[in-house]
C-alpha cells in the first residue's frame, strides 16, 4: 500500500486526500493548527497539526512516505507568510523526505503576461509582485530536487468562489472596453490532476527527474472578467453589469493571459468542469446561499 503525506489538508488538500484514500493509499494529512486538526478528526485517515515552516518540527516526523504533496495555503497572507509556508515549508519537507516523490502546488499568478496571450509551461514566468517571486523561488527549489510543480489557476468550488462573492457583494470590477482574461479551476478537477500526477510519477522508473516537470492546472476555457460577471448577472436575474467601479487595488497586480492546460490533458486528464459556467451552474450556484445571498 503506497503512502502519501498531504502537507496542507485544506480546501484542495482534503479533497485530494479523499481521492487517494478512496484509491487505497495510506494517507496522512498535516494542517497548521490543532483547531484545524480537530475539525478533521472524523476523517478516515489521521490528520496532525504540524507547522511545515518549522525545521525541527518537520525533521521530527516519525513516518516516511512514497509521495509528499505540499499544498498548504497562506489564505491570502503577506510576504512573510508566503516565505514561511511556501519556501521554508518546501525546504523543510524536501530535506526530511529525501526519497519521496514530491509535488508542490504553485499558482498561475507567476505568469505576468498582460496582453491576453496564451501561455504554456514554457512561457516566461516572471512575476512582478513579491509573493509571486517567492513562489518562483520555491518552484525552482522543488525542480532542482526532481520534484513536480503544479501551477493552479483560480480555485473555486462548493462553498468557495471569489468571483461569486464579489458579485453578490457588488464588489466586482470590470471594464468591457479593456477585457481581462481570468483562469479558473474547480477544486475537484485540481484534486484529480494532482492524483494523476502523483500516480504517474510513482509508476515511472524516473518519476520527475527528466526535464522540468511543470504543469498548468486550469479549465479548458479562459473567460473575460466582464463575461464572467455578465453570466452571473443573467443567471441570478440581476441587472447587467456595466463598467463596475474598482473598489480596491488588485492584490497581485494586473495580469491578462490565457493559460493553456494542453500539457496536462496530453497525459489523459480531462476536467469534469471544463468551463467556468459549467462549474458554477452544476456545483457552486446550487448552494450559493452559503455566500450569504
Amino acid at each position: 500500500m503506497p503512502r502519501i503525506l498531504i502537507a496542507g489538508c485544506g480546501y484542495v488538500g482534503e479533497a485530494t486526500a479523499d481521492l487517494f484514500h478512496a484509491a487505497g493509499w495510506d494517507v496522512q494529512g498535516w494542517v497548521g493548527s490543532k483547531d484545524s486538526a480537530e475539525k478533521l478528526s472524523a476523517k478516515s485517515f489521521p490528520v496532525r497539526a504540524v507547522d511545515i515552516s518549522g525545521r525541527a518540527e518537520v525533521s521530527a516526523a516519525p513516518d516516511n512516505f512514497d509521495a509528499v504533496l505540499q499544498c498548504a495555503s497562506t489564505r491570502g497572507g503577506n510576504v512573510d507568510l508566503y516565505r514561511r509556508v511556501y519556501l521554508e515549508g518546501a525546504r523543510n519537507l524536501i530535506a526530511r523526505f529525501t526519497r519521496s516523490t514530491y509535488l508542490f502546488t504553485s499558482s498561475t499568478s507567476v505568469y505576468a503576461q498582460q496582453n491576453g496571450e496564451w501561455v504554456t509551461e514554457e512561457s516566461a514566468a516572471d512575476p512582478r509582485h513579491e509573493t509571486g517571486k517567492i513562489l518562483r523561488e520555491a518552484e525552482e527549489l522543488v525542480l532542482q530536487h526532481g520534484g513536480i510543480v503544479a501551477r493552479l489557476a483560480g480555485i473555486y468550488g462548493p462553498g468557495r468562489s471569489a468571483l461569486l462573492r464579489k458579485f453578490l457583494a457588488s464588489e466586482m470590477r470590470t471594464d468591457a472596453a479593456d477585457a481581462r482574461y481570468i483562469n479558473q479551476a474547480h477544486r475537484d478537477d485540481i484534486a484529480s490532476a494532482l492524483f494523476l500526477l502523483v500516480n504517474r510519477s510513482i509508476g515511472s522508473q524516473t518519476p520527475s527527474r527528466a526535464g522540468r516537470a511543470i504543469f498548468n492546472v486550469t479549465d479548458n476555457q479562459p473567460i473575460s472578467e466582464s463575461d464572467c460577471y455578465e453570466w452571473l448577472a443573467k443567471n441570478r436575474q440581476r441587472p447587467p453589469v456595466v463598467g463596475a467601479a474598482v473598489t480596491s487595488a488588485r492584490k497581485r497586480g494586473v495580469s491578462n493571459k490565457r493559460v493553456s492546460n494542453a500539457k496536462l490533458r496530453a497525459l489523459g486528464w480531462e476536467p469534469r468542469y471544463p468551463t467556468f459556467e459549467s462549474g458554477m451552474a452544476e456545483s457552486v450556484l446550487p448552494s450559493y446561499e452559503r455566500f450569504g445571498a
